[in-house]
């Protein structure tokens, strides 16, 4: 064998090659003498199988890791086996003193105990508190990382024994409080070897579900040592990580394994489930009723007060009347328009009557007057053409023309006779 295939403790054997190989029994056999140089080891772990036949000296157990798929083959006497109070069965924890031992005709590995201890109901309890106390620490029980539940799931999934109590306690109150509520139920073991992993399965199937809304997990009740699987490290962090609401519904009222803690709603059993994740049709019905009755009452309430308003508004002059008060604006303006048409009269009669006087003192006191008593004007042109009143025989000389008027036209002259003073 190379050096890298080499066991801890034995020295590598330049001899093997690809023309010089090892047989099998004697590879087995280096194998063998190194695993049994190991020493002996305390062990903790569940039992998952236990064979012992009736006159064979050797019984065959299954040790499983509770907290990891991982499991080893456990040869121990009979008689060891049986001496075990109280006696062992599947899903029991125990402790054992064991050596690795190396089978050289099967080539298998297994653990030969020569001491066997069951751990009793104190021990399981104190490590169950120790296992709470850690998840406490990491925030897990926390309140504020709980979820809340939908009001009316579109699906829900229920994780319970087969033909269980539980189960049937949780399908009837389900249908009885919503018929139309939709299930999806997976039957895992609910005690033993098998439970966690099997939970943990259905779990992460029905948490991938995107019509699941709410995840109920389920069983009756039941000792400690069956209660166990519910208070596993893996499937409460596996609760935590959910992306679904978790229910749990274990047991009966006084037991609390740390399931209960983890889960977002913690129902005290699987009847009391059937009524926290789904409403009461019933009751939800009569509730729309009620609503239904409210908002009538309150729009009838609000239409008679808007009636009772527009009511008022109707009774109040401008709107009883709405014509009046532009009759009786109507009427101020036609008032002040006959006031300022008579005023208008007045005054127009008053300034006629003045230009009366005035027009009659100037045709008194005006030339045409004077003319129609028998005067008249007589003009003459000077040497520049314009007119001018002849005031003196001496302005003009004979054969001057002359532009007489008088009261009805004018007349045309002309001077024949020369200047006679006293004429």
């Amino acid at each position: 064998m190379s050096d890298a295939a080499t066991p801890p403790g034995t020295s590598s054997n330049a001899g093997t090659s690809a023309e010089h190989p090892w047989p099998v029994r004697t590879v087995a056999r280096k194998i063998a003498d190194w695993i049994h140089r190991l020493g002996a080891v305390w062990v903790e772990g569940q039992l998952t199988q236990i064979s012992a036949r009736s006159g064979n000296q050797t019984a065959f157990l299954t040790l499983r890791d509770p907290s990891a798929d991982v499991s080893m083959t456990v040869t121990c006497p009979t008689r060891l086996l049986r001496s075990v109070e109280p006696p062992l069965r599947e899903g029991a924890s125990v402790v054992l003193h064991a050596k690795p031992t190396f089978f050289l005709g099967r080539g298998t590995l297994s653990l030969r105990a020569n001491e066997i201890r069951a751990v009793g109901i104190g021990e399981l309890l104190a490590r169950i508190e120790r296992l709470r106390k850690l998840l406490a620490a990491e925030g897990m029980f926390a309140a504020e990382r709980k979820r809340k539940l939908p009001f009316l799931p579109r699906g829900i999934g229920l994780i319970t024994g087969r033909a269980s109590a539980a189960e049937r306690d949780v399908l009837v109150n389900v249908k009885a409080r919503w018929p139309a509520a939709a299930l999806t139920v997976l039957n895992t073991a609910v005690q033993g070897a098998q439970a966690v992993p099997q939970i943990r399965t259905a779990l992460s199937t029905l948490d991938a579900d995107p019509g699941i809304d709410v995840i109920v997990i389920a069983r009756g009740g039941g000792s400690v040592e069956d209660l166990l699987p519910f208070s596993d490290e893996a499937l409460c962090r596996a609760v935590a990580a959910a992306g679904t609401p978790v229910v749990s519904a274990i047991g009966h009222e006084p037991d609390t394994p740390l399931l209960d803690h983890v889960a977002d709603l913690r129902c005290s059993t699987p009847t009391d489930a059937g009524k926290r994740v789904v409403p009461d049709v019933k009751e939800e019905s009569e509730r729309v009723r009620q609503l239904r009755d409210r908002a009538r009452r309150a729009l009838h309430g609000w239409v008679d007060t808007q009636a009772r308003l527009l009511e008022q508004l109707r009774s109040r002059p401008a709107l009883a009347d709405p014509l009046g008060p532009v009759q009786r604006r109507a009427d101020e303006v036609a008032l002040h328009l006959e006031r300022g048409r008579r005023a208008m009269l007045g005054k127009l009669g008053n300034e006629q009557t003045a230009l009366a006087a005035v027009r009659d003192r100037l045709t008194s006191l005006g030339p045409s007057a004077t003319l129609a008593r028998g005067y008249a004007v007589v003009q003459y042109s000077d040497e520049s053409g314009n007119l001018r009143v002849l005031r003196s025989v001496s302005e003009v000389a004979a054969g001057t023309p002359l532009r007489v008027r008088v009261a009805d036209g004018v007349t045309h002259a002309t001077v024949t006779d020369g200047y006679e003073e006293g004429t």
